[in-house]
């Protein structure tokens, strides 16, 4: 317990500039993956918190815009890198040889731009509709919900990780973990999230991750990019959901 309990600060460091980042060996990636949607909970409460105490009161776009920014500098555009080369390497229809080298390629093509600016733009949008509603709390759990989405797709397909950081994280994506992250990600919604828009996010997030899987299985391999695009995809879902539920 000691052990596994020692994957929050590694998660929280590696995740986000919330907590130094430190060398792990694999085995401790593992175990940080079930704290995935708890570093969630922390990042969006941490984001949203000065608006939700009054800051720029009234001012629902420019707190939208600064939640998005002030996010992505604390998750070092993690994420929306994973995005990003998902949608170059997929849009090139590649076979699964060709799919990893795009994927790994440090350039970014036309469809990952288009993605990325689309992501960030329907961030800041769904934020707005939930900050001029009041629901500060709604806009934290999005962030929460987005890296369960992510735990539950590597519990999915764990049993085609490849080598590297984001396989290590996914080869700890067991039972347990999951249902640790559940936990979390339930109970937080119950504190936080109106109960019109509880069915409809679960729902629409779920939904996000079925492109995802079926690609896994096309390119057979699942990687940290992955585990990125489905933490924005899983906000995103999330976020319209909520939104919808108003």
């Amino acid at each position: 317990m000691s052990a596994w309990l020692k994957g929050f600060p590694l998660a929280l460091g590696f995740l986000t500039r919330l907590c130094p980042a430190r060398l792990a060996e694999p085995k401790d990636l593992a175990r940080a993956v079930a704290w995935l949607p708890a570093v969630g909970l922390i990042l969006g409460c941490v984001v949203v918190l000065p608006f939700w105490l009054g800051l720029l009161r009234g001012q629902t776009w420019v707190q939208a815009w600064l939640i998005v920014a002030f996010s992505a500098f604390l998750t070092r555009g993690l994420h929306l890198d994973g995005l990003s080369d998902v949608l170059d390497a997929s849009a090139a229809h590649a076979e699964s040889e060709r799919f990893w080298a795009i994927v790994k390629d440090s350039r970014t093509g036309a469809f990952g731009v288009i993605g990325l600016a689309l992501a960030v733009a329907g961030q800041v949008a769904i934020c707005e509709a939930l900050l001029r509603a009041g629901l500060f709390g709604g806009v934290a759990w999005t962030f929460c919900l987005g890296r369960f989405a992510a735990l539950s797709l590597g519990a999915a397909c764990r049993n085609l990780t490849r080598p590297g950081l984001g396989g290590s994280f996914i080869a700890g994506a067991d039972a347990p973990a999951v249902l640790l992250g559940l936990a979390v990600t339930a109970l937080s919604c119950l504190a936080l999230v109106p109960p019109a828009g509880h069915a409809l996010a679960l729902c629409l997030a779920a939904a996000a991750l079925a492109p995802l899987y079926l690609l896994a299985r096309r390119v057979q391999g699942i990687n940290g990019d992955f585990l990125g695009a489905a933490v924005v995809l899983g906000e995103l879902a999330a976020g319209v959901g909520l939104a919808a539920g108003l």
